[in-house]
Order: structure tokens, then C-alpha cells, then sequence
């Protein structure tokens, strides 16, 4: 019997980690930026674009990825990943800023947080963690 827990809580263990750190839930059912950290500087990121608040942008990316450009979350079947430094959402954006596919990279993920930030009429109302941040 000891045993047989010991594995059920190997296996467990395994299946929570099988996207590394990259998916804190343990609820993401694959791995659209793989299962390797990328930690990257959110002052150098969000420099790369002046027309937004850089410390709300900042704040956004500690608050939404901690900085880990291979982060992602998973919201269920029908809105399904927020991938990246900003945590641009699958359900709405992926088609219109990225073809189609996760924004992983990290180029890819700043040119789709700048047209998530454009449609909220240029602010970062579209984020949930905005208020947290105080923007």
C-alpha cells in the first residue's frame, strides 16, 4: 500500500510539473511556450515601446508573468491560454496579432500587448491586474 502512494504521488507530481514552472496551476492541459523558463527584464521590454506608461507596464508584466516570457495559463476550453511577458489571451487575440499561434516569443508577445493596449484606447484597461497596478 505504501507503495502504491508513493507512486500515486510521483505520478501526480509529474503531471502538475509537466510544464515545468511555466504553468504555476498545474491546470494546463499542454505546454504552448514549452517547459523552460525564460526570465526576461520587464524594464528592457516594455521600453521597446514608449507610448505606454512604462511603470504600469512594468507592474503588468511582474503581476501577469513575473517576468517569465514562457508563462502561461490556462482558462478553461473555451478562453483557453494567456501566453508570454504580458499574457496575451488565446480566445481574443491570438488571431488577429499572431496568426493564429501562442505569442511565446517575446517579440511576438510585445507587438500583440501593443494591440491588446490600442484597443483598450490606448491604456491597460484590458488587463486584469491594470487596477492592481494602478492604471
Amino acid at each position: 500500500m505504501h507503495s502504491f502512494l508513493v507512486l500515486f504521488v510521483l505520478v501526480g507530481v509529474a503531471i502538475a510539473d509537466k510544464c515545468g514552472s511555466n504553468c504555476p496551476s498545474g491546470k494546463c492541459p499542454s505546454c504552448p511556450c514549452g517547459s523552460t523558463r525564460r526570465m526576461l527584464d520587464s524594464a528592457t521590454w516594455c521600453s521597446k515601446f514608449t507610448g505606454w506608461n512604462q511603470a504600469c507596464c512594468r507592474c503588468i508584466v511582474s503581476k501577469e508573468s513575473g517576468g517569465n516570457a514562457n508563462a502561461i495559463n490556462y482558462n478553461g476550453a473555451k478562453f483557453g491560454y494567456d501566453v508570454g511577458l504580458w499574457q496575451i489571451n488565446q480566445y481574443y487575440n491570438w488571431r488577429s496579432c499572431n496568426r493564429g499561434n501562442a505569442p511565446c516569443d517575446p517579440n511576438a508577445n510585445l507587438e500583440c500587448a501593443k494591440q491588446v493596449w490600442r484597443a483598450g484606447g490606448n491604456s491597460f484597461k484590458q488587463w486584469s491586474t491594470a487596477k492592481l497596478c494602478g492604471c
